[in-house]
């Protein structure tokens, strides 16, 4: 009983009620941070929403439905190939790319949860990782779209293509706000299915399997939906982190990336929305604020294994939970 108090079925309130005050957070914020940070932090910062993004895909599978997926910063890389393959061979406006990446990665996101249905724990991991794995090794074999010919989009020996950031989003600034636009919507997203029918049956499939069945909830459509909507979340994580650079690197989503991103989702805490933004500060703007100050952000490691630690020690709550 004491472990199920650590993780509430339904949030409290109305939908509305309950992501209201994340919504007012994000528009805080996107409002006074262009004023407050230089140019350095307005990019740390924008990396730091796509990833509280990534997380809060990771926070739904796990603090939903129990479920371990070490593969949702994988699904970002494969949005953000399938983005940056429509902007450079369609010509496309960058929404329009930016879905479609969003549009197949929930396609993949889907494929890989199919196992989910006969299967969780540890097995659900490993396959997970050694999915993350995969798509590793092929984005390390075949690279990210430049703007070349072919299928594949890559251009060789010659200086690569960078896409350009949307035409209301030109400068770093304003791109911050751009970002923060699609974090508010899709963390509201998750939010919205978590206080209504799609999070009630994922308590009840969490709970026991053959409890929700004799209820009537459909196993398989709403594990599927849940893992359709975490990897169409992290695929746009992958089109706005293009966006921000012009470009993505083949090393970009290493399997460690993704096994990282689990973990501090879970010291952030996977059961409230500011877990999420907590796991964001983690990966990103704890390692640049230490580089700011003469530090190896490497160090930053050591500190996120204590953190797990304690996280688990004092019931798998996280920051969130404890605050």
């Amino acid at each position: 009983m004491a472990r199920d108090k650590d993780k509430p079925d339904i949030p409290p309130g109305s939908p509305f009620q309950r992501i209201r005050p994340m919504l007012i957070t994000f528009a805080v914020v996107a409002l006074i941070g262009p004023w407050l940070f230089s140019a350095y932090w307005l990019n740390t910062f924008s990396t730091v929403a796509c990833l509280t993004l990534a997380s809060g895909t990771v926070a739904l599978l796990y603090g939903q439905l129990g479920m371990v997926s070490l593969a949702q910063f994988a699904l970002s890389g494969v949005g953000g190939w399938f983005c940056l393959r429509m902007l450079h061979g369609l010509g496309v406006p960058f929404e329009l790319g930016l879905v479609f990446g969003a549009l197949m990665a929930g396609l993949f996101g889907l494929i890989v949860g199919l196992p989910a249905l006969r299967m969780r724990g540890l097995y659900l991991a490993l396959l997970t990782l050694m999915v993350a794995a995969a798509v590793q090794v092929v984005l390390n074999v075949i690279g990210f779209p430049d703007g070349g010919t072919g299928w594949l989009g890559r251009i060789v020996n010659a200086q690569r293509v960078l896409i350009e950031r949307p035409w209301l989003a030109q400068s770093d600034g304003a791109y911050f706000r751009y970002v923060m636009v699609w974090l508010a919507a899709g963390m509201a997203l998750i939010e919205w299915q978590r206080a209504t029918l799609p999070g009630r049956a994922w308590a009840l499939i969490r709970k026991s399997e053959a409890a929700a069945i004799a209820a009537g909830v459909s196993v398989v459509r709403y594990k599927a939906w849940a893992f359709a909507l975490g990897g169409m979340l992290a695929g746009l994580t992958g089109g706005l982190l293009a966006g921000l650079n012009g470009q993505l690197d083949n090393t970009g989503f290493p399997v460690a990336q993704s096994i990282l991103l689990y973990a501090l989702t879970v010291v952030g805490g996977a059961y409230h929305w500011m877990g999420a933004v907590f796991a964001g500060l983690l990966i990103r703007a704890m390692p640049a604020l230490l580089n700011d100050h003469g530090v190896d952000g490497n160090l930053a490691n050591a500190f996120y294994g204590f953190a797990l630690l304690v996280s688990l020690i004092q019931g798998r709550k996280g920051l969130a939970g404890q605050l």
